[in-house]
């Protein structure tokens, strides 16, 4: 039987372009080639398209890019091509493809984008689809949909460019609403780039400011003491989550001005809570995938607080997917290793689109 051909896309102009080539080295190591031929794309950091052929230690390194086989390639929208057109001496080739493994995360790779050109192109690919990736990758909009499910969140506020005559009264009526301290963020960001901790108004201003350096609309959070708890939701028809792990720092909590807390380098599975929280969470981690239209895969983080509330604090529909990643390892836990992941989330791809297109 001939193989599917699944090809990788990586990199991108984002800030998360250096997780991205790191996962998607080990996604290319662990595509089960018995079953699939794989074609690797490339992003560059300032948004050039690559075809590249070479291994998934250069990718990993940064090196793939002065690789001297690659070459120019897009992606089709014109679903009659249904592949990646690669061009070469001013020749354009068409290579079909089966299924796409968009390995991007933040801006231009997980919100949205990429997710729109492959509907228009017609081929099948892994994850969320246009919406849900741009409604969790902004966070006041997934606020506004957990409010809607009863799914609770950190109390929170949003500051808009139009708002930006008005910052000083907008920060004065935020501040006496939710109370400090507090946490600025850019609203649509897959890092911790200008996210900031304000704890008065000097500060509060300040860290508006910063936060819009990185996007037009800032969103302010009730800064929350309180344990970071992790959930893996697989799946299209019928999401399950992983048990919940939790992320601990040397001195064994959280701390969420800690943004330097690196993904699955102190992760205990499963947390230490009662088996009645793991059930509650676990549920509650499908329901808010669910509710934000997810599929096939996401991260979700929680935090505990100290008084037992639950609040969700973000979801990412494109987690890292590295073998200490803390998807990886929550999957893993389940008896999933990262080959069994990749290729149930290929299968998954094709049969989903079968319906669609």
């Amino acid at each position: 039987m001939a193989k599917l051909k699944a090809a990788v896309i990586f990199g991108g102009t984002s800030k998360e372009h250096q997780l991205s080539l790191s996962s998607a080295a080990d996604v290319v190591k662990n595509i089960p080639r018995d079953k699939y031929e794989v074609i690797c794309i490339g992003i560059t950091r300032k948004g050039r398209w690559l075809y590249f052929p070479g291994s998934p230690d250069e990718i990993a390194s940064g090196e793939w890019e002065t690789n001297p086989d690659c070459a120019s390639a897009i992606i089709s929208p014109d679903p009659l091509h249904r592949g990646i057109l690669t061009i070469e001496n001013n020749e354009i080739t068409v290579r079909r493809v089966d299924v796409v493994f968009p390995v991007l995360q933040g801006k231009k790779g997980a919100d949205g984008d990429i997710q729109g050109l492959l509907d228009l192109s017609g081929i099948p690919y892994v994850g969320c689809g246009l919406l849900a990736s741009a409604s969790c990758m902004d966070k006041s909009h997934t606020h506004m949909i957990m409010d809607d499910y009863g799914i609770d969140t950190a109390d929170w506020d949003l500051i808009t460019q139009r708002e930006l005559n008005s910052i000083d009264e907008r920060c004065s009526e935020i501040a006496g609403r939710i109370g400090f301290p507090l946490v600025v963020k850019p609203a649509n960001s897959g890092s911790n780039a200008g996210t900031s901790i304000a704890n008065d108004m000097e500060e509060l201003i300040t860290a508006v400011k910063i936060a819009f350096s990185n996007d037009n609309k800032v969103v302010i959070e009730k800064y929350i003491k309180a344990r970071k708890l992790e959930a893996a939701v697989f799946g299209y028809d019928t999401p399950f989550s992983s048990y919940i792990g939790e992320i601990v720092s040397d001195d064994g909590s959280y701390d969420p001005a800690n943004f330097s807390v690196s993904s699955g380098d102190s992760l205990i599975i499963p947390a230490d809570i009662t088996e009645e929280q793991q059930k509650s969470i676990r549920e509650t981690a499908v329901k808010a995938f669910k509710a934000a239209g997810c599929k096939g895969l996401a991260r979700l983080d929680f935090f505990l607080s100290e008084d037992g509330t639950l609040l969700l604090n973000k979801i990412g529909t494109m987690p890292g997917l590295r073998q200490s990643s803390v998807f990886t390892r929550l999957m893993e836990h389940l008896g999933m290793t990262l080959s069994d992941i990749i290729d149930s989330l290929l299968e998954q791809a094709i049969e989903n689109a079968d319906r669609l297109y």
